[in-house]
């Protein structure tokens, strides 16, 4: 079938999962019944073994994507001479929950009379398991060891050789044909083929359980369409049953075409969820915040305080790496790796953004209950003990552990932030010593974190090179906005991070980096936080133009990667939470300075 590029994919979900929709009328990835169950379509990750779920016109000349308004309900409209055909891919979803993991494709005619094509082609368990095909009255079931797929439709179904379902049909204008994928539970039989008012009951339910859900955001700005748009994709990316955000709903994808930098970003990444929780709160979705506070309080049982880089979505602590040697990767970029080591390694930078979240829940949403301050504050004594230690730093670099200047500055938030919660509440802490080690922090960063010689903040103590991370000093309140200091920081960083609007994580000369080679993408978060630090700085027009033009490097949906290309192509895994969120920081922000 060929590689659709990442960007040419929109997403639908029913907060348990969720699945890449392309352009071309595929399903190129969707695990089950989770964000990081085995997959059992993934040809964007290899587009020979990889499976996928093909619906479309046979013959047609381009095709356009959009969302219903306000919803995660994908429409993909195809147009040829013969005609204009429409799909409206979702899953079903309703007050938050759902049970059956069922995916929703219904083709239509809307002039003419078009010859539709269905192959629907499971590779289980990441290519890795055989499926067997039972025809049945309304579809058809693939069996696999672990799981059961039951696809149903009217249109009779044909077994090909390649174990797949398939099937070629004629709709006239005004006709309509309807495709439901279902997990099946141990022991339950192929369900029927849903009917077209069936079908758009359930669509009404979930066209109102999303509008219902968005009708809660506090946010009537300026760039409301992308504001809402990233809020929506934020919520996708939360795990219903626990309350958990994945970082992304993807693994794999590579950061540069050919390239090894290939992660599994489907859990849950403490700084990102933290982040996210701050910002779902700043714009009235509550109950999100409540429900990660709950999560985050089970991780600290049994933790002594020290937390994790991330977690399983369902809170396990073990999250083994192994590569996916059978698969060729997207385009060729391999290893594909499963699972992800990065739980093993120390950093810091996640404990301010916990903290952050919790004072700010605290202050916005509902005060912190005594058992939560307890384990905040036993967090707070493991850093007290260990906060000057070397860690991999805010990117995770492979090599040696540094003191990264951004890792101090979040320490010096956790500790700050704490020194609040307790003055507000008058609740017990160790404030006088939190307080001590605090200025401790801010005075041995403005000393070892700043290069005089080079007039800057740099990455870590003794280094020339600079890092996008450093872009969160005055965003966190580290630094004053128009402290000289950091006014001398954002020109360098300008200078030489930045292209235009697109900031790179950092240089690869000098700095302590994971080898990133040339032709690496842009972290489009950066992007965002510069936004945010030239609207502190006053430097309104300017900060303007670089938001608009960052809306610019959104795919058709107003979807982001974790980095953009060096053509403006989407890299990474996607959509990436992180850029999404700073999106709206960054947007809120700009919006009350403008007025």
């Amino acid at each position: 079938m060929g590689y659709l590029p990442i960007e040419d994919h929109g997403i639908i979900g029913n907060s348990h999962t969720a699945a890449l929709v392309g352009t071309a009328g595929t399903i190129d990835w969707l695990c089950l019944p989770a964000f990081d169950s085995p997959s059992v379509f993934a040809s964007i990750l290899d587009d020979e073994k990889g499976g996928h779920f093909s619906l479309r016109p046979a013959e047609y000349v381009h095709s356009h994507q959009h969302y219903l308004p306000d919803t995660n309900v994908l429409l993909t409209r195809f147009l040829s001479p013969r005609g204009v055909a429409e799909i409206l891919d979702f899953m079903p979803i309703e007050d938050g929950r759902e049970t059956h993991h069922d995916l929703v494709r219904d083709v239509r005619v809307i002039r003419g009379r078009m010859t539709i094509e269905v192959d629907c082609r499971p590779a289980l368990d990441y290519a890795r398991r055989d499926h067997t095909v039972e025809l049945v009255r309304d579809g058809v079931i693939f069996r696999g060891a672990d799981i059961a797929l039951n696809l149903a439709s009217e249109v009779p179904l044909e077994e090909g050789r390649a174990r797949n379902a398939f099937a070629r049909f004629e709709l006239e204008e005004g006709e309509s044909a309807r495709f439901v994928l279902r997990q099946l539970e141990e022991g339950e039989g192929p369900r029927e083929a849903l009917k077209s008012n069936e079908s758009q009951e359930l669509l009404q339910r979930t066209l109102d359980y999303w509008r219902r859900w968005l009708s809660k955001s506090s946010y009537h700005g300026r760039w409301r369409d992308m504001v809402n748009r990233s809020a929506l994709t934020l919520k996708l990316m939360i795990y219903g049953p626990t309350g958990a955000l994945v970082s992304a709903p993807t693994m794999g994808l590579p950061q540069i075409i050919g390239g090894s930098h290939n992660w599994d970003y489907r859990y849950t990444w403490m700084r990102d969820a933290a982040f996210t929780m701050f910002v779902l709160i700043r714009i009235g979705f509550r109950d999100e915040a409540l429900e990660f506070m709950g999560w985050l309080k089970d991780r600290y049982r049994g933790s002594d305080g020290r937390l994790q880089p991330l977690y399983g979505i369902d809170g396990r602590k073990e999250i083994g790496e192994e590569e996916l040697s059978h698969l060729s990767g997207h385009r060729g970029s391999r290893p594909v790796r499963l699972g992800n080591d990065t739980y093993k390694q120390l950093r810091f930078d996640f404990y301010g953004a916990v903290l952050d979240a919790a004072y700010l829940h605290n202050r916005y949403g509902a005060p912190l209950d005594y058992d939560v301050w307890q384990d905040l504050q036993s967090t707070l004594d493991w850093l007290s003990e260990h906060w000057h230690e070397p860690d991999e730093g805010m990117w995770g670099t492979q090599g040696s552990r540094k003191h990264f200047v951004s890792s101090r500055v979040l320490i010096w938030v956790a500790l700050e932030r704490a020194v609040r919660i307790a003055l507000q509440r008058g609740l017990p802490a160790g404030a006088g010593r939190w307080v001590q080690q605090r200025d401790a922090i801010y005075e041995e960063v403005m000393d070892k974190g700043w290069n005089q010689k080079k007039g800057s903040f740099v990455q870590y103590y003794g280094a020339d090179a600079l890092d996008a991370s450093l872009l969160l000093m005055p965003v966190v309140q580290f630094v004053g906005p128009t402290d000289p200091r950091w006014l001398a920081t954002l020109d360098s960083i300008q200078e030489e991070l930045t292209y235009d609007v697109l900031v790179d994580r950092y240089e690869a000369a000098g700095a302590a980096s994971d080898d990133l080679s040339d032709g690496k993408g842009s972290f489009s978060a950066g992007s965002f936080w510069l936004v945010e630090c030239l609207t502190r700085a006053g430097r309104l027009d300017e900060a303007r133009l670089a938001l608009e033009k960052m809306f610019s490097y959104a795919n058709h949906l107003g979807l982001y990667a974790e980095e953009i290309g060096p053509s403006g192509e989407a890299l990474g895994n996607f959509p990436y939470a992180f850029a999404h969120l700073a999106l709206i920081t960054a947007a809120i922000r700009l919006d009350r300075a403008l007025g």
